[in-house]
Formats: structure tokens, sequence, C-alpha cells
């Protein structure tokens, strides 16, 4: 059987097809042509040769002006230039890369300010809707005696520095070095000197003429460095002026509003001004009326006394809204409004329940704000309810006391309650521990107390009646040993603290300060021991480290060995560590406290928008 043949091809046919054949692997050969010769082709094609040699002389010249700079660069045994020189001129490379390595940092951390910066104003809603603004700090009576005044800014810039004392504003009024200069009569010194109290300290020589002069302030200096006296002797006085020139009738009042955070811290400073209107009384100075207004105490006994005309009201923000509501008080006459430990006030998502008290005055107040811990960025914010405002600053906005000797110590989560004991015998009576957890602090007492330790114990937990109770008697030292949450942390002063013992690193280190601030108080010297391990967060013990650094401390091995990625951005321009919380060990760019914020406010934007809906089902 014969195989079948191709079918034959004719002649044209076939040579056409070895054309195409030979053509194709001409094309697999071609190699790729560069973007430059491709556009030779096309410019000698268009007759522009000529243009094409300017742009390669040009190229050449500038390539061979690249080369001979990077010669300039080199480096090494061939170089004419000395290794000193070398040495210098690298140096020099280096710190330019640095700086502008810096420059980027600092503009990226700008951008985080300005995007987390509050946009509205901190005022009332009337004044934010009616666009009130006002330009003039209140008036009032008081100026600095001739002999002080006559001594000249330069005296006073010596004083100032000679006291640490750092002033930002316009027209400051001159530092006092005695309440007599401050023009306080007999009556409040006497009151003073009880007090052991004899010369002003270095934020009273400032503050106190600054805030008779009628001035807005933002305070800050550290604990225990007498705040409290700052805004309490001034408002005594204003308040004697208007009792004096025009008594208070039935239901008038308050002049003053002293805001505090915690219970306790309201009802000490009620006691000081109290303490200060009865020796007025004694002198034969009028009766001041001063209310105290705090949950856990019944309104009815604050009714009676507002209704008989109060001068000055000190109060917890809580309780201080409720009666705001219900009218049971009014601040149509108030013009005197201080903010303890502001910082915790507006941070945190307060500053709504701050604008909601300013909306009910009813004229300009004199605003001052104080804390120990005011970062940058509450300072900044806190501006924006101040008319022309001096800032006063004793030290750094957040730093440790100088007075206090600060202890570091690993112990284990187990080990802690028993090695409370050991901790309890470096120092005499009185000591407070304070610990983060409610259920803590109950398990410290109780074991202190099979132990035969008298000691008292207060959190958020307990009844009103039975924290009074107890912190009377810590400071009455009939107890050694007040077992507490961070409600005795903020402002309160105990005679003589010889220890406090941190049974938990807090997760703020701004808590840190206020807590070890309750020892080494006016001027006397204190111990601090704190407790840490691996359950701590790193960032909160980078911020310590660098506590201790900052004040000088004994840092200990295991704190020492930890190191932060941008080690070298702590320090940027005038700014040190972050510019949001304070804390020394980070920078904004990596906030362990802005980024809880902002994400509890990402979980929060589903929810009120559910509970938004279902409330309009309803």
């Amino acid at each position: 059987m014969s195989t079948p043949t191709e079918p034959k091809i004719k002649r044209y046919r076939r040579d056409d097809l070895e054309e195409k054949s030979e053509s194709s692997s001409e094309d697999e050969k071609e190699v790729y042509v560069p973007l430059r010769e491709r556009r030779k082709e096309i410019l000698l094609k268009t007759g522009r040769l000529a243009q094409l040699n300017d742009e390669d002389s040009n190229r050449k010249s500038s390539s061979d002006n690249e080369r001979d700079e990077e010669d300039g660069k080199v480096w090494g045994r061939k170089s004419n230039i000395s290794l000193l020189d070398q040495h210098t001129e690298l140096k020099k490379m280096a710190e330019a890369k640095k700086e502008s390595a810096m420059e980027r940092q600092l503009k990226e951390e700008e951008k985080i300010l300005e995007s987390v910066a509050e946009r509205k104003a901190l005022m009332g809603v009337a004044e934010l809707a009616k666009g009130i603004q006002y330009e003039e700090s209140v008036r009032t009576s008081w100026r600095a005696p001739q002999c002080v005044a006559r001594l000249g800014e330069g005296r006073h810039e010596k004083v100032r520095k000679k006291f640490r004392i750092l002033v930002e504003g316009d027209e400051i009024p001159p530092p006092c070095l005695s309440f007599e200069e401050m023009k306080f009569p007999r009556a409040i010194i006497a009151a003073l000197a009880l007090k052991k109290i004899e010369k002003p300290t270095p934020i009273q020589i400032q503050g106190i003429p600054t805030i008779l002069s009628g001035r807005d302030i933002i305070g800050i200096a550290f604990t225990g460095s007498g705040k409290t006296l700052v805004f309490i002797l001034p408002l005594v006085m204003f308040c004697l002026e208007q009792e004096t020139k025009m008594p208070f009738i039935k239901n008038e009042g308050p002049y003053g509003l002293i805001i505090c955070p915690s219970r306790e811290l309201a009802k000490q400073t009620h006691d000081i001004i109290k303490h200060f209107t009865s020796h007025l009384i004694k002198s034969g100075f009028p009766e001041l009326r001063c209310v105290l207004a705090i949950g856990g105490v019944p309104v009815g006994e604050s009714l009676d006394l507002i209704s008989r005309g109060v001068h000055i009201m000190v109060a917890t923000p809580g309780r201080l809204m409720d009666m705001l509501d219900k009218k049971m008080v009014k601040l149509d006459i108030c013009r005197y409004l201080v903010m303890d430990e502001a910082d915790r006030m507006i941070d945190m998502g307060f500053e709504e329940d701050v604008r909601t008290i300013f909306s009910f005055f009813k004229g300009q107040r004199q605003t001052l704000l104080f804390s120990a811990t005011m970062p940058k960025k509450i300072q900044n914010f806190a501006r924006s309810a101040l008319v022309r405002p001096i800032t006063i600053n004793v030290g750094r906005a957040g730093a440790a006391s100088i007075n206090v000797i600060q202890e570091v110590e690993y112990v284990k989560q187990e080990a802690k309650i028993v090695y409370l004991l050991e901790c309890l015998q470096k120092t005499s009576p009185p000591v407070l521990i304070f610990a983060e957890k409610k259920q803590d602090v109950d398990a410290i007492h109780e074991y202190l107390l099979l132990k035969g330790i008298e000691a008292v114990a207060i959190h958020g937990g307990k009844d009103q009646e039975e924290r009074s109770r107890s912190v009377e008697a810590f400071r009455a030292g009939k107890k050694d040993v007040l077992v507490a949450t961070d409600v005795a942390s903020k402002g309160l002063d105990f005679q003589d603290i010889q220890h406090v013992i941190n049974y938990d690193m807090p997760d703020d280190v701004e808590n840190y300060v206020h807590r070890i601030g309750r020892t080494g108080r006016s001027g006397k010297t204190g111990i601090a021991t704190t407790f840490i391990n691996k359950a701590n967060d790193e960032s909160v013990l980078l911020d310590l480290k660098h506590l201790l650094i900052e004040a000088k401390q004994k840092v200990p091995p295991f704190l020492a060995e930890l190191q932060s990625e941008n080690e070298k951005y702590l320090d940027l321009g005038d700014e040190r560590g972050c510019s949001y919380c304070g804390g020394l060990g980070h920078r904004i760019t990596n906030c362990p406290k802005l980024e809880a914020i902002q994400s509890k406010q990402a979980s929060n934007i589903g929810r009120r928008d559910y509970l938004a809906n279902n409330a309009a089902d309803y």
C-alpha cells in the first residue's frame, strides 16, 4: 500500500513561505534597542540631528561635572586630603544627615499634634455661639508695693532665675518675696504661721501677685510646692473685699468656684479655706461662707449654706453639674474659677463637661488652672479659655519632686504582698501604699490587718463616710498605713509621710509622679519604692527610666538595659519626650496613651451609631 504524499505547493508560494521563515528567525534574534537609540533614529529620520548633538553635548558636560564632584569626594590613600580633614568633613556630613532626620521627625510630630488638636476652643457654649471674646483681664484693686515695683525688671528677672521660675506672657507682675509684700492682713499671716509657713515658695512668689493682679494663669509646679495656697489666699482676699463693700444676701453667690477631681482633695481644700476664714472672724473681719459640694454627702447640707449666701464653693465636677442642672446653685455673680489638677479634667474627653460648666457663667471670669503634670498639648488647649494668660512653671511639667528618693525593685507578681512587710521596715510610719485595682487594695488591707499592722483603706467602691473616716484617722496619726487607689494620689497633703510604696507601676507615668509626690513635701525628704515586673508595659518602664535619669536617681540594671527604637529622638528642640502625654521615654509618634484613646474612639463610632439608631426607633 503506497504512503500518502504531501500535496505539492506551487513554486511561488514556496518561495514566499521561505522568505517569511527567514524574516521571523531574524526577528527572534533581534535584541532590545534602547530608548535613546530609537529616539536617535526618529530624530535622524525627521532631520533634527542638530538638536540631538546639542542634547548629547549638554549631557556629557553635566556628567563630567558630576564625575569631577564625585572625584573631589574620594576618600582614601589616593586622596591628597589629610586624615584629620577627612574626619572633620565626614563628621559634618553625618551631622547634616542627622539634622535632616530630626527635621523629618519634628515635621511628622507636628502633623500628629495637628491631627489630634482640639478644634473647638475651651469656652462656654453661649460664648462660642455668639463669638464672645474677652480682650482685657479682670480688673482688681491690688497693686504691687512701690518698694517692689521701683526695683525694676532686671531685679525681677534675677529673682525668677534664682528660684528657677519660668514665666511666659506679657506685662508680668513683679515677684514678691514675703507675704507682707503681698499686702495680706495680719490675721492671714498669723494663720499661715500656725501652719508653720513663714515665707512663700517659688510658685507662690510669682503666682500670688499675678492672681491678685487679676490675670489668668496656668500654674505648673512639682507636688508639695504649695500650689493650693496660690489660689486660696487671693480668693479669700477678693471675697473679703466684696463682703466689706456690699454684704452677700440670701441665695447669692458663690463669688469663687474651685473644682477638684476627687472628693478627698475637695474636702482638703475646703478645710484649708475654713482655717483662714475662721482666723479672719477672730480678728474682727466679716464672716466668709464656704460650701463643700461632693458626691456621697447629702445635698441638703450644701443647700442650707447656699440659701444664706455663699462666697466660695468647692466642688467635684459630677455634683457641681447636677446642682447646676437642677438650678440649686447659680454662677451669675461668679468671677473666679479654679481648676485644680486641671489636666485630668480636660484630658480623657472631659472637655465637654468643662464647657458645660463654663456656660453657666454670666460674665467674664478669672480662670486659674493648676497641676504638677500638664503636657504641652493640654496647655495649648487650655489657653483658648484664658484671657491674656501667664504661664508660671517651676521645674519641668511632669517632673518628679527632687526631694523624693526613688527606689525601683523587680518583684514577681506572686511575691509582692509578702515583700510588702519587708518594705514597711525601711522607715517609720506613716506609710502610703498605692495599688491600681480595688480588689488589690482590699487584699493588701486585709493582709496587713492579719499581720497586726494598723491600716485603713480607701477606693472608689467605698461609701463617702467610710472614706472620710479612714483619711481622718490616718491624718490624725491613729493609723500607720493607708492603702489606696489613685483617688488619694492627686493633691492630698498628709503631714510627714515617710514612705510611699507603689504595689504596682501605674499605666500612666503621670500617676506615678502624683503618687510619689505624697512624700517629700514642703522641703522634707521622703522615700518611694515601686514594684515592677514583666507584667508592666515596656513603654511605661522606659518613661520611668528617663524620669529616674532626669531626677539623678539610681537606675536599676533591668531598667538600664531597656532601649527604645528611637532613643536618639527623645530630645528634639525645646520638647523632651512625648508632647502629648509628657512621657520622657518615647515620642508622640509611638505614644501608647494616644494610641489607646484613638482605639477607644474608633471602637465607639459603630456603637454610638447603633445606639443612636435604636434611640431613633423609640
